[in-house]
Parts: structure tokens; sequence; C-alpha cells
């Protein structure tokens, strides 16, 4: 057992003794282990969290104590049990709400929440309803939520920010690879104006502001033993943004038949009896809050996240790989090429994807 996961696991207010620790899942950005403990007690997690990627850890954790703090008083108020239908923040003996060791490491820690489900991709329309339904049940209790979040990324789905990033990338070429992406890099300029369009919405209003989570992949909810939702965790990314990138995000996450970086591109399509559940799911949450300018640009926000993640793809294989994990050279690249080809497959299905939400 690793001794400096015991040490930095027992400055937090852990109940028990820890009788195990051992990674837990494949994130992309943090380090993430799972604490046994003996007996009865509590399990918990443990997470080193990125500072190469998030710049401002303290202010990341206060967002995420404003969230889980809100969401738990909603969740007494209507019956349920806040210690399983929300995240619980496990603060240090010294009352912080994270650790930072002799590295110059930040990690976190938070309850286990026992006998839950989760999955990597929506296995049936079911899960699909579910999954739709969690997203827009955890935006509708932070609907009404008055407190201002920190820009802890800032530019996040901020399409405005992310030309100039790329514009700069393009313009340093720090790797060397721009002259052999002539094709991709058309494929970013095709759609400049018509995104820039959509963000103006947000910027000016048009489209509200409200409390995002950014992040929502169906691997982000915890389900019961019944399949129902349970819990949205991973609240690293919480932002004051527009829901249309929650939602445009998990249309980008759930609907597609491939995987998200497949060299098989015949695999990459958009299904759509999923789009349909999820949808359905989302909306009988969602629309006790949505304007109609939200609804008219639900359909849009997945052409709008897809696009968002092509370029983030593609900008950090040009800048050589920097911001996401890569397994193999080229893998940045890879993903570009499968996101392109779902940004396609929704154009395709544009318009029915319009008409079904205005059917529900």
């Amino acid at each position: 057992m690793n001794h400096t996961l015991i040490r930095i696991a027992q400055r937090f207010r852990i109940e028990g003794v820890i009788k195990n620790i051992c990674p837990l899942g494949a994130g992309l950005i943090n380090d993430t282990y799972f604490v046994e403990t003996q007996g009865a007690a509590s399990n918990y997690i443990l997470q080193r969290k990125n500072s190469t990627i998030f710049k401002d850890i303290p202010s990341m954790m206060d967002n995420i104590s404003k969230v889980t703090s809100h969401l738990k008083k909603k969740i007494e108020a209507q019956g349920g049990n806040p210690l399983r239908e929300a995240m619980t923040l496990t603060p240090t003996k010294d009352g912080a709400l994270f650790d930072k060791d002799e590295d110059e490491e930040y990690w976190a820690m938070c309850l286990f929440i026992e006998d839950t489900i989760t999955h990597q991709y929506a296995s049936s329309l079911a899960l699909a309803y579910q999954g739709g339904k969690g997203i827009g049940q955890f935006q509708s209790m932070l609907a009404d939520m008055q407190e201002t979040l920190t820009d802890i990324l800032p530019g996040f789905h901020n399409i405005r920010f992310r030309f100039e990033q790329w514009d700069e990338a393009i313009k340093v070429d720090r790797a060397g690879k721009v002259k052999d992406l002539i094709t991709e890099i058309g494929w970013i300029n095709e759609y400049r104006d018509e995104m820039l369009a959509f963000w103006e919405k947000v910027e000016t209003g048009i489209i509200p502001t409200r409390v995002t989570h950014n992040d929502t992949k169906i691997s982000n909810i915890l389900f019961d033993q019944l399949g129902e939702v349970l819990c949205v965790i991973d609240l690293d990314t919480v932002l004051n943004s527009t829901c249309l990138n929650d939602y445009g995000d998990a249309v980008r996450s759930y609907t597609n038949a491939g995987l998200e970086d497949d060299k098989n591109l015949e695999n990459v399509f958009v299904k759509m009896d999923v789009f349909e559940s999820y949808t359905k799911g989302y909306l009988t949450e969602a629309k006790s809050f949505l304007t109609q300018e939200e609804l008219d640009n639900l359909a849009f926000s997945a052409k709008y996240i897809t696009y968002e993640q092509i370029l983030r793809f593609l900008m950090d294989y040009i800048n050589g790989d920097t911001y996401y994990r890569t397994n193999y050279d080229g893998h940045n690249l890879v993903r570009t090429h499968a996101q392109y080809k779902l940004l396609q497959s929704i154009e395709e299905n544009f318009d029915e994807m319009k008409d079904l939400i205005k059917n529900l």
C-alpha cells in the first residue's frame, strides 16, 4: 500500500482506520483513488487535483462547496437523502476544503457513495433517458442559486476565447505541424462565423447564464441499483455559463455510436433514438426553467460543443499535446477526425433534432 497516499488521506477528517487505497477510474485530468476503511466506517474518494489545468484550486473547491450546499438544501426540502444524492466534501483536520502537500500538489476528499452504478456510455434508451433527466434535475435545482461562482477556467466553452488561442497556436506552430493540417484547419475556419454568432447571444444575455456542470458525460452520473439517477459527480468544472453547454456536451457524448477517439470513422454517427430519449429525459426537468431562446438553441448546442471539441483536440495536437493525456503519437489528431465525423452526422440530422425538440 502506498504510504504517501495514506499520509495524505490521514490529513482529512475520515472515520475509521484506512484499510487500502487503490486507483479508481481513468480520468483525463485528475488522479483519483478509492480509500477503503476497516469495518463499518465510511469509505472515501481521494483526488489529486491537476494544478496545471486548474490554476485556482482553492476557488474551485469553494465553487464545489457552494454548489453542493445548495443542492443538499434542495434535496432535504424534497425529502431526499443529501448524503447520497449530492457529493459530500470531507474537510482536512484543519477544516480546509483541500490539502497541499510537500510537492505543492493539491488534494481533496469526498465521501464515497456506496451501492451505486456507473456507466461509460448509454447502453440503452432507458439509460439515456435517465441521464438526461439527471442533468436536467441538476440544473433545475441550481436554477435559483444566487451565489456567484469563481471563473476557475477562464474562457471555458467560450468560442471567442478559443479562437484567440487557436490563432496564436497557428501563428506559433510550436510543434511544426501546421503545414500538414491544411484540411483540418479548413474545418475550423468553415464554421467560425456561425459559432461566434451563437456565442454573441450568450455575451449579450439573449441566452441567459446559469450554474452549469460543463462535463456531462454519463460517467459523471451515479445511478442506484434500480437504474434511477442518484447523484451528479465530478464538479470541478462548475461555472456560471449557459446551460446549453451541458446539454450539447451530453448529446455529443451519449449519441455517438463510436468512441471519442474512434479510428474507424464508419463507427461514428449520431444515434437518433438515443438523442430522442436523452432529450425527453432532460426536458422533463429542464422545461420548468428554460426560456424560449434556450429551447430554440438546444439542437445547435450539440453542433457548438462538438465543433469546440474538434478545435481543442486539433489545437492541442498543434501545440505538442500539452493539455489532454494521450496514449500514442497522433492521438489528438485521431480524436479530431472522430469528432469532425460526429459533427457531420449532427448536421445531417439537424432538422430532425430541431423537430423532435419542438414536438417534445
